[in-house]
């Protein structure tokens, strides 16, 4: 008989049953959605890393590593494997100004590739180059044709053995300035070292790859004492591959954390007031089996068992959409494929997310218990009598001139919010998470714009950057200045304390590269001091007109440097003129030439390494920006579904609530319409409260997410006015078309059954 009862009232309720469990799939969806990204990401990327055996250090040395300096890192106590490693960008022949990292290691086990297709690698092999096979799909290469790498005055003809990936180029960018991979334009090849001594006719390699358990301070010593000189040592957290993994893991995390509990708290609020109102509509029906004899401790099993069952359907639809959700971000295909480069693409359902669905449905299942356990006290006559709202003392308020000159329906909606608090509190919520979740999605999309023309635009006011090959003579490196009309820059590295930076040096003559500031505008280099990026000047406690050493590696000598401006960077740099760099005694050689002359007119040269055209960097926004466009979509439609969700239940409560009070204004000759616009006008006032308090909220969001989500970009919050006018428009919309959704009920009531319901 119960079990009849249970679907008949599931039936008689199904809108405020259908919304809990939507608004409950919705937050564990987006809960195991988010956090199986990052817990994924973590698992196939660790794997990838052991499996191709990605460098834990790398030494770096301009003049190179002998065969005597390897035997040496290969005998420190700690280090498992050791490879000379070598790492240029070659220009591809057959493909106008598509180039590839052209990679060479002697140990294939160290920083070494997986065979997706053709042979197995081969360090003897003569011609043979293992390519990227997602920059073969992308340029319609296959396994046995001939490709021609380009690197300065070289050209190495080789035919492709195989096809491959590497962690060492996970996120396979050019350099720092590009955000994204683009196949298309750039991939990576790695040749053997048979093949490299052959075509270059020497065994230069300026890096040693190592593989060690080892920390930092202890692996820096012993590799110290072992050359017998300071070099550049980098951890694998200060390479591309590994960190901005780590960083999209983070990410994953954040996120996980913050857009969930949004909507599983607004779920479990909902829940409280539902089940409330249920209980309460139920109270006759309660009674009624008081009466008939059924135990209280049956009857709380039976209406405990409504909200165990939500939570039971909501948390397994949303175990589902959140592998949905997953799968979307996490697939070869997908958000992250066009970001990864790996082979396996497993998900993984971690433990805390079990354990945390297991926490919400007990926590469900008894706000459920709660609100039917308040009913039950008394007899069988005290639950048989119908529920009545609580009186209400007059409102402050009223007691003034003013209420009474309110129109009717104001005074009405008054009194209504006052008595109902939490379902008005609830409606705020509702309207307040929309406004944030719009207005932080689309201000997201702003941000990135601004970011792309202050940045790309604003900054990068050239069109090719020329990489200048290490040999060459300072007369050599003039003439190209000269002959391009360009300005040259130099990177060193150095240290702040313990911590790696890149010391970058700048002749502007031509004002070809710019720096936006901390604040507004761009930053103009003087030659009276240093500048540096936000994350180190927060780092380091740093503000203008301090002074911090550095010290370049290769050398025991350390610089005093006086900070005269803070920038934007994407990179953790310090900026200095080369003049100021003379003043320091600071050396350098400048290694990049920046001109505005195309790619394609740059003639070859012995002291032209390979140029990079600033348009391939722009390219590659494309994706990036669909990629965020496709979030931004998904955020906006998750908080339309939110907002409709959370009101339209709510609206049709207060319906119920309200059903006597309609009938009677019925009674006395409202028509439809008019009763209609009494609840809108309601709505209306509620959205005009959650606008308000939504818009500052979405923009405290949105800059907290810019500052977990994407530090390293250090981009500038910027919120357009269409975002404003959408957001506003979107959530009055919402509440709007709710609104019209439960006033058309009002033809339904049936005025002599709602007043003798009472008696």
């Amino acid at each position: 008989m119960l079990f009849k009862k249970l679907w008949r009232t599931m039936g008689l309720y199904r809108a405020q049953f259908i919304s809990m469990i939507i608004m409950i799939a919705l937050g564990v969806g987006i809960f195991v959605g988010f956090n199986m990204e990052w817990v994924s990401i973590d698992k196939n990327t660790f794997a990838f890393y052991k499996e191709t055996g990605f460098a834990d250090y790398r030494i770096t040395s301009e003049k190179g590593f002998s065969v005597d300096e390897i035997e040496k890192i290969e005998s420190i106590d700690g280090v498992e494997k050791a490879s000379r490693y070598l790492s240029v960008n070659a220009d591809v022949k057959e493909k106008n100004g598509d180039a590839v990292a052209l990679t060479v290691t002697e140990n294939a086990d160290v920083s070494g590739v997986k065979i997706i297709s053709g042979e197995k690698y081969d360090s003897k092999s003569t011609d043979g180059v293992w390519l990227s096979d997602k920059y073969a799909k992308a340029n319609g290469f296959k396994v046995g044709d001939t490709v021609t790498l380009k690197y300065k005055n070289l050209e190495i003809k080789c035919v492709i053995k195989g096809l491959v990936k590497s962690s060492e180029y996970l996120i396979c960018v050019r350099d720092s300035s590009q955000l994204m991979p683009d196949y298309k334009t750039f991939g990576f090849a790695y040749i053997s070292p048979a093949l490299y001594k052959k075509v270059a006719g020497t065994d230069f390699y300026p890096q040693i790859n190592v593989i060690s358990d080892l920390d930092k301070k202890d692996f820096t010593e012993k590799a110290d004492k072992a050359l017998g000189k300071t070099e550049l040592i980098l951890t694998k957290d200060e390479v591309g591959s590994y960190s901005l993994a780590r960083g999209e893991a983070e990410e994953g995390q954040t996120m996980g954390s913050v857009l969930p509990v949004l909507f599983l708290l607004i779920a479990v609020l909902t829940m409280v007031t539902t089940m409330h109102r249920l209980t309460a509509k139920e109270k006759t029906q309660i009674g009624t089996l008081k009466a008939l004899g059924f135990k209280d401790r049956r009857i709380l099993r039976h209406y405990t068992s409504y909200a165990f069952m939500i939570g039971i359907v909501g948390s397994v639809i949303g175990i589902a959409l959140g592998y949905g959700v997953a799968y979307i971000i996490m697939n070869p295909n997908g958000m992250m494929g066009t970001y990864f480069d790996m082979q396996k693409w497993v998900l993984y359902l971690p433990g805390f997310c079990v354990v945390t669905v297991i926490l919400i449905v007990a926590l469900l299942t008894f706000i459920g218990f709660l609100s039917v356990k308040q009913m039950l006290k008394g007899t069988a006559a005290d639950a048989l009598r119908p529920y009545t709202p609580k009186k209400m003392k007059p409102l402050v308020i009223e007691r003034t001139k003013t209420f009474h000159k309110l129109s009717f329906g104001s005074r009405w909606n008054l009194r209504d919010i006052m008595r109902h608090k939490s379902r008005t509190a609830m409606s705020l919520v509702g309207i307040v998470g929309c406004m944030i979740l719009v207005v932080g999605s689309l201000g997201m999309s702003d941000t990135m714009n601004a970011f792309l023309d202050m940045y790309y635009d604003g900054a990068l006011r050239y069109n090719t950057r020329i990489y200048l090959a290490e040999d060459t003579t300072p007369e050599q490196r003039d003439e190209i200045a000269e002959k391009y009309n360009g300005d040259t820059g130099a990177s060193l590295g150095v240290q702040i304390d313990d911590k790696t930076v890149s010391l970058d040096i700048y002749s502007l003559k031509n004002n070809m590269v710019r720096f936006p500031s901390d604040k507004k505008g761009y930053v103009k280099l003087g030659d009276d001091g240093a500048y540096i990026c936000m994350r180190l000047a927060d780092e380091f406690d740093l503000n203008v007109g301090d002074t911090f050493k550095v010290s370049p590696y290769g050398t025991d000598k350390e610089y005093t440097l006086k900070l005269a401006g803070i920038i934007r960077s994407t990179s953790e740099c310090v900026v200095i003129t080369d003049d100021y760099a003379e003043k320091l005694d600071i050396s350098f050689i400048p290694d990049s030439v920046y001109t505005n002359t195309e790619k394609e007119d740059i003639l070859s040269d012995s002291a032209v390494k390979t140029a990079q055209s600033k348009k391939a960097i722009m390219d590659s926004f494309d994706t990036f920006l669909e990629l965020m466009n496709s979030m931004v979509i998904i955020l906006v439609g998750g908080a339309l579904v939110l907002g409709i969700v959370v009101l339209y239940n709510l609206g049709v409560m207060s319906y119920t609530e309200r059903y006597r009070e309609m009938a009677t204004l019925k009674v006395v000759g409202f028509k439809d319409g008019k009763i209609g616009r009494l609840l809108i006008g309601q709505n209306i006032w509620l959205s005009v409260v959650g606008v308000v308090l939504g818009l500052p909220l979405g923009v405290l969001t949105l800059d907290f997410l810019l500052k977990k989500l994407a530090p390293e970009y250090e981009m500038r919050m910027y919120i357009g006015p269409v975002t404003y006018i959408v957001s506003i428009l979107l959530t009055f919309g919402v509440s709007l078309l709710v609104s019209l959704m439960v006033s058309r009920k009002n033809k339904k009531i049936d005025m002599v059954e709602a007043l003798k319901g009472a008696e």
